[in-house]
């Protein structure tokens, strides 16, 4: 789609608005699920799948899902993702048992795993890299800070009023209008004809290797980070890893070009937004059970309070995208990530007696606009110099790193939390976990600094990379 087309701002809006589906599903489940428990009769364990059957098919197929935009059409596949993610919510709203919610989620991660990168993929091919493509990448942030505050404002009072299953019918309708509008704002788009063919096994271990570091990360609060399952867990999926890289350096059209994994911008990138990711989703999830379990906040007073943070997330994010032309992606991350941090420093601060507006706000007030910042920052990184034929497989890179991330960062302060929970008074006991947990976040967003400034620097990018290889050289040769 050519950027004199003017349909390009509305096919942006209409994958914001897929993307704010996303973000609001799995911040609105959050908030349901102890309504959820109750209604079928989940156990505390069975309650934690309906979260992680969604997170393993999530992040563990989310590079499949962008490589298969790549290679069938990002337009077909986004439709396809789309379908499935309202059929799947529907049937979630729907589940008559504990057994048929679950593998409902799982289903419904898989379609976020084909809908995510495809819409992300869709924003890289119809925008020029440059200005234009960072205001469309602030937009798109932006939108995920609505879909969090949405989530936080509707949450409560829906699931007190219509029940439970109407988190999740909530999307049916939004994906009937995005699958009606998609063929009249999109353009198909895809690699060349000459380079469709899959890799299987890399496809194969790849998946596997994103499903167990998932999976030992989720579950490691409970098993223990040192126990036999988690270690086990995580070993193998280093050793899937290095498996993966191995059928990749030989495939010839392997699933992730080895050029991406190479180029500072987007290995950089990618990994700031990892540690983001695990610092926003361990802050929140600790926020909230400070706010409701030791200050008594109900679901709706908790969200309304807290509509701050990602309000500045979404004014953080554009001016994010504005001052990266001018000073970099570097000094904006790396900025951003301070405010993160000293925002997580502020709020480690919490007393037992907290307020709102002395013990909460002036930390919400920096981490807000610092994950706004760093969010986009990070994504123009990650993306910059990246061929429109390996957009699919690099937006699904920079997803997955969010996601998994996220997953990371909340495993990590749920064990810091109990490793810190001690004491005779249960709230005292509580918050000096919660206290602990918020330094944790602290610790993730200062280790992401650091990555930042080291690998943020002006480098080579993937093209420059791949120019330079013998391999290259050869193709031009032919």
């Amino acid at each position: 789609m050519p950027t004199t087309d003017p349909r390009r701002w509305y096919a942006l809006a209409l994958l914001c608005v897929a993307g704010f589906m996303v973000i609001l599903d799995a911040q609105i489940v959050l908030l349901a699920l102890p309504s959820i428990a109750d209604g079928l009769g989940l156990s505390a364990d069975g309650a934690q799948w309906v979260m992680s059957a969604y997170l393993l098919s999530f992040g563990g197929l989310l590079l499949l899902g962008g490589r298969t935009a790549d290679l069938l059409g990002r337009r077909r596949v986004f439709m396809t993702g789309t379908l499935l993610f309202g059929l799947s919510s529907l049937l979630c709203g729907l589940a008559w048992t504990p057994g048929v919610l679950v593998a409902a989620r799982a289903v419904q991660g898989v379609s976020a795993a084909i809908m995510a990168p495809s819409a992300l993929s869709l924003l890289v091919s119809t925008f020029d890299e440059g200005r234009e493509r960072n205001k469309a990448l602030a937009v798109w942030s932006g939108s995920g800070g609505f879909g969090a505050t949405a989530a936080l404002l509707i949450g409560g009072p829906l699931t007190g009023t219509l029940g439970w299953q109407w988190v999740f019918f909530l999307n049916v309708p939004v994906a009937a209008l995005l699958l009606a509008l998609t063929p009249l704002l999109l353009r198909e788009s895809r690699t060349d004809a000459r380079a469709r063919s899959f890799d299987p096994a890399g496809a194969l271990t790849a998946t596997a290797a994103l499903v167990a570091c998932v999976y030992a990360v989720v579950e490691a609060p409970g098993a223990g980070w040192l126990s036999a399952r988690t270690t086990g867990l995580l070993a193998a999926s280093v050793l899937l890893a290095v498996v993966f890289v191995r059928i990749e350096s030989r495939a010839a059209a392997p699933l992730v070009p080895l050029r991406l994994l190479r180029a500072r911008t987007v290995s950089g990138g990618n990994l700031v937004v990892f540690l983001l990711g695990a610092s926003a989703f361990g802050m929140s999830y600790t926020l909230s059970q400070y706010g409701q379990g030791v200050l008594g906040y109900s679901p709706l007073h908790f969200g309304l309070c807290n509509v701050v943070m990602p309000a500045g997330a979404v004014v953080g994010s554009y001016g994010g995208q504005a001052l990266v032309t001018r000073l970099g992606a570097r000094r904006i991350a790396a900025g951003g990530l301070a405010l993160v941090g000293a925002g997580s420093a502020l709020l480690a601060g919490v007393p037992v007696d907290g307020s709102f507006a002395r013990d909460l706000l002036p930390g919400l007030l920096l981490f807000g606009p610092g994950l706004g910042a760093c969010a986009v920052a990070g994504a123009i990184a990650a993306l910059t110099g990246v061929r429109e034929q390996d957009s699919g497989v690099a937006s699904g890179i920079n997803t997955a790193a969010f996601q998994i991330g996220g997953a990371f960062g909340v495993a990590v302060v749920t064990s810091v939390a109990l490793t810190w929970t001690d004491g005779p008074d249960r709230l005292a006991a509580l918050t000096g976990g919660y206290r602990a947990a918020f330094l944790a976040c602290a610790a993730l967003a200062t280790s992401g600094l650091a990555c930042a400034l080291l690998l943020l620097r002006r480098g080579s990018t993937p093209d420059s990379q791949e120019d330079r290889s013998p391999v290259a050289a050869r193709l031009r040769t032919r």
